[in-house]
């Protein structure tokens, strides 16, 4: 056998909600008929030939640039010409998916074409999220696998889209979308490996840190929230005028997939499933959950920009309307004290973990509507403003750097070019998640706190750091968080701009 039993042909829709439902018929199909080869062939059933499934795919036609509305950033082909993207996942993706169908209906009035593809679904990507059938195998069945089941292809998941090098031949279609299917579920399988959370979990606003003393606020925020029935106050309770936007979140979620709900919620039975990792994950993820997604996800990504690159790729392929970085940094002006904030509108890459994907010399913009949400959130959570606002926040250009023992290079080394540039402030996360979320079109920002000066003689020692980390950490993450609070009031076509679009754009968002 070599496709599903059933044949499902090619249609073409008019109404996104009609559409999506036959991309979902096609690709639950395809994914019970490989769950149930996989179940047989793991018992022992004999080997009668290759078993496959296929994507479901969504195709445009257009003869015409005119589009309904210019303003927009998204929600268009660039020309005229055929274009298509593989899916998969409709139920994680039903929203977004219903999005980008709505808006090519919209802009071009033509049909969309949704059938099977010729990609097939390789089989490790149908396991349901608790299925571990391999460890059941002996070593030679499981070297059967690759003669029955089609298994992950590289070539059919890489970046060129992203990046702005994918050609495709003369009679191929122009993308869709910035991910293929198989792009987008090898994501999702790395998202559960290092963060040790289902993809499900993760919501539209997403928090990095470089210190675990930022999610241990986080996670005591979120038990605090989770302990308050809505209307008693929760997260920030502090300041009243903002109190009413903490009780429309619903649960946090932790590592495991260990669920607790807001009190007077019900409890779902999924929630039984979730069990503590006897061990942290490489990068743990956390998740206060709005019903809309548009709640926040807080991932711990330790220090480094090969980390900052790694899980930045794996969460870009979930759409998120913002990512921004709260993290420590050194200071690098005379001026600053230990406990300042560092608003960056500029980046200087001394990361290179993007080097090849997105060269030197594409600047990466400050975005106007993430920088006035941010700068606004420090003056609400610190009740300071205007020249006093001032002496605590800095806009300046951000040095990161891939060398964390930079000041023992020979001087004067890394520090005149740092000078010269004119950063304020040196990491070594920040501009590989800016520039990530440049590449990836996901809107970004940066607020730091200094926590030393080593040009200046003050060193990060181990009492002091303490001391500095309990006195700070709760108001940085707080201005984070009211940061998103901000942003979430956007309308997703101001959040989502042009900025982040290229010549030839793909359609969705």
């Amino acid at each position: 056998m070599t496709t599903p039993t059933t044949l499902i042909v090619t249609q073409s829709f008019t109404d996104a909600e009609a559409a999506l439902a036959h991309a979902a018929t096609i690709y639950s199909s395809g994914i019970n008929h490989l769950r149930q080869s996989l179940q047989d062939f793991v018992a022992g059933a004999p080997v009668t030939g290759r078993i496959r499934a296929c994507y479901p795919f969504v195709r445009v036609r257009t003869d015409t640039v005119a589009r309904a509305d210019s303003r927009l950033s998204y929600g268009f082909v660039a020309g005229p010409g055929v274009y298509e993207t593989t899916l998969t996942r409709p139920d994680l993706f039903a929203n977004y998916f219903r999005e980008q169908f709505h808006l090519l209906l919209k802009n071009h009035g033509g049909p969309l074409e949704v059938g099977m593809s010729k990609q097939p679904i390789p089989i490790h990507f149908s396991f349901a999220q608790h299925d571990h059938v391999e460890g059941t195998m002996s070593a030679e069945r499981r070297a059967l696998m690759r003669d029955v089941f089609d298994l992950p292809d590289l070539a059919a998941m890489d970046d060129g889209i992203a990046n702005g090098t994918f050609e495709p031949g003369p009679r191929d279609p122009q993308p869709l979308a910035l991910f293929t299917a198989p792009r987008v579920d090898y994501s999702l399988q790395r998202l559960r490996h290092y963060t040790g959370t289902a993809p499900e979990h993760f919501q539209n606003f997403v928090l990095f840190t470089n210190y675990q003393f930022y999610i241990d606020e986080f996670v005591r925020l979120g038990h605090e929230m989770m302990a308050k029935a809505p209307g008693e106050g929760g997260l920030l309770g502090n300041w009243p005028k903002h109190a009413s936007e903490s009780d429309d979140y619903i649960a946090f979620v932790e590592p495991g997939n260990v669920v607790t709900r807001r009190a007077g919620q019900t409890v779902q039975p999924e929630d039984a499933l979730g069990a503590a990792p006897p061990r942290l994950p490489q990068m743990p993820a956390y998740h206060l959950v709005r019903p809309d997604n548009s709640g926040i996800t807080m991932v711990n990504i330790g220090v480094g920009p090969a980390n900052a690159k790694n899980i930045s790729d794996h969460i870009a392929v979930l759409r998120p309307h913002a990512w921004l970085m709260l993290g420590h940094c050194a200071g690098l002006r005379n001026t600053q004290q230990l406990g300042d904030y560092v608003l960056a509108h500029a980046y200087v890459r001394e990361d290179h973990v993007l080097d090849e994907e997105l060269p030197l010399w594409v600047p990466i913009p400050a975005l106007a509507e993430v920088q006035m949400a941010l700068e606004r959130a420090v003056a609400d959570v610190t009740q300071l403003d205007g020249y006093e606002l001032k002496k605590i926040l800095r806009t300046g250009t951000v040095a990161s750097t891939d060398n964390r023992n930079w000041e023992l290079l020979p001087h004067p080394g890394p520090e005149r070019r740092f000078s010269q540039s004119r950063a304020v402030a040196l990491d070594m996360e920040s501009a590989t998640l800016a520039a990530n979320g440049f590449r990836f079109r996901v809107p970004y920002g940066t607020l730091l706190c200094v926590s030393d000066k080593p040009l200046h003689g003050e060193i990060k020692l181990p009492g002091m750091a303490n001391a500095f980390y309990r006195e700070r950490v709760d108001q940085h993450l707080r201005i984070g968080m009211r940061a998103i609070e901000l942003l979430r009031r956007q309308r997703l076509d101001q959040l989502h701009s042009r900025k982040l679009r290229s010549f030839a754009e793909v359609a969705f968002q």
